[in-house]
């Protein structure tokens, strides 16, 4: 189950290096994670919500470069996938609608449904700005590091346990064990890489290691992928879709421990090309879709019919799919975590 961990809001004159000047909405990562955020903006009856914006452990990013003042403003942040463990995630009770990758949408404030192109509503929590055309706000977990150099070296000491390493206790302070664990990541991986780029090849290194529990794609192509999901049972089908697994992205489908042994895939591009499919046959539509039934045929109901490709968990919590371009050959590597 996703750990919602709690945020704390901090004046623009937090301590950190490299803040921006001018007016923007800045995020400082005061956790041990690599964190993604997404912010969004209400004014004027519209919700203006972008995402995701990356920020390393320790690092402080301008997510929303521009003038504050006037409107209010949320954030929701998610641990990368690739962490160990269940997904964690910091945010509130205040709905808008996000999609996975790089994304800029305006909605109505209140809108109670996403748009059908893959979106789907998160929590986000709400940022008192006071007024100021310039904040700063940390993101925090529990217990708290008391810094922000603090939070780079537990997230190094994080990330190498995710590369499999025996590190000492996920603090901000140095021990033998992770000193020897560094040495040896940078002497085979990173050489001559400055802090920032070590924490990124860290996390990219993780994630062939690292599977999260539940289900997820992730889109190893140049082209953005739509990825639909089938399951049986008790006699009746369900599918649903689409989500969207943006380029060198990946979509969480599920983010909880699986329950079934087998699922059903159907990835395809924006413009129809199908990329991963197979024999078994599910109802789906063009725009978002939840369809249950049991023998009804698909045309019968309104609906179009596809083929999808049987995935099998064998006993594992988690699954990661790995989808290539559309022009390769059943481009399916499976990850399995027990």
């Amino acid at each position: 189950m996703t750990r919602l961990c709690r945020i704390l809001l901090a004046a623009a004159g937090l301590a950190a290096t490299g803040l921006p000047a001018h007016a923007t909405l800045t995020l400082c990562n005061r956790t041990s994670y690599v964190l993604e955020a997404a912010t969004s903006a209400l004014g004027g009856g519209v919700a203006e919500v972008k995402g995701w914006t990356r920020i390393a452990p320790g690092d402080c990013v301008a997510a929303r470069p521009e003038s504050l003042k006037g409107r209010a403003w949320f954030v929701h942040a998610r641990s990368s996938i690739a962490h160990g463990g269940p997904a964690r995630a910091w945010g509130g009770k205040h709905l808008f609608c996000v999609r996975n990758g790089n994304f800029a949408l305006k909605r109505p404030a209140g809108k109670a449904t996403c748009p059908i192109d893959g979106g789907f509503p998160l929590g986000f929590a709400a940022i008192d700005i006071k007024g100021h055309f310039s904040w700063t706000t940390a993101l925090d977990e529990s217990p708290p590091l008391p810094t922000l150099q603090a939070a780079q070296l537990a997230g190094v000491k994080r990330l190498l346990r995710d590369n499999g390493y025996k590190v000492g206790p996920l603090d901000g302070k140095p021990d033998k064990a992770t000193g020897a664990a560094l040495a040896d990541f940078r002497k085979k991986f990173a050489p001559e890489a400055d802090n920032a780029q070590l924490i990124a090849i860290l996390e990219k290194r993780a994630r062939l290691h690292v599977t999260p529990a539940g289900l997820t794609v992730c889109n190893d192509g140049k082209v953005p992928l739509l990825v639909a999901l089938g399951q049986t049972g008790h006699g009746k089908k369900v599918a649903r879709g689409w989500w969207t697994a943006a380029p060198d992205a990946c979509a969480q489908l599920q983010t909880v421990p699986l329950g079934t042994d087998i699922m059903y895939l159907l990835a395809r591009t924006r413009k129809g090309e199908t990329v991963l499919s197979g024999p078994q046959a599910f109802c789906i539509t063009d725009a978002a879709f939840e369809i249950q039934y049991e023998q009804a045929r698909c045309s019968d109901r309104g609906y179009s019919q596809a083929g999808f490709a049987k995935v099998e968990a064998h006993g594992s919590s988690g699954v990661v799919l790995h989808l290539g371009a559309a022009a390769m050959q059943r481009p399916v590597q499976a990850e399995m975590l027990k």
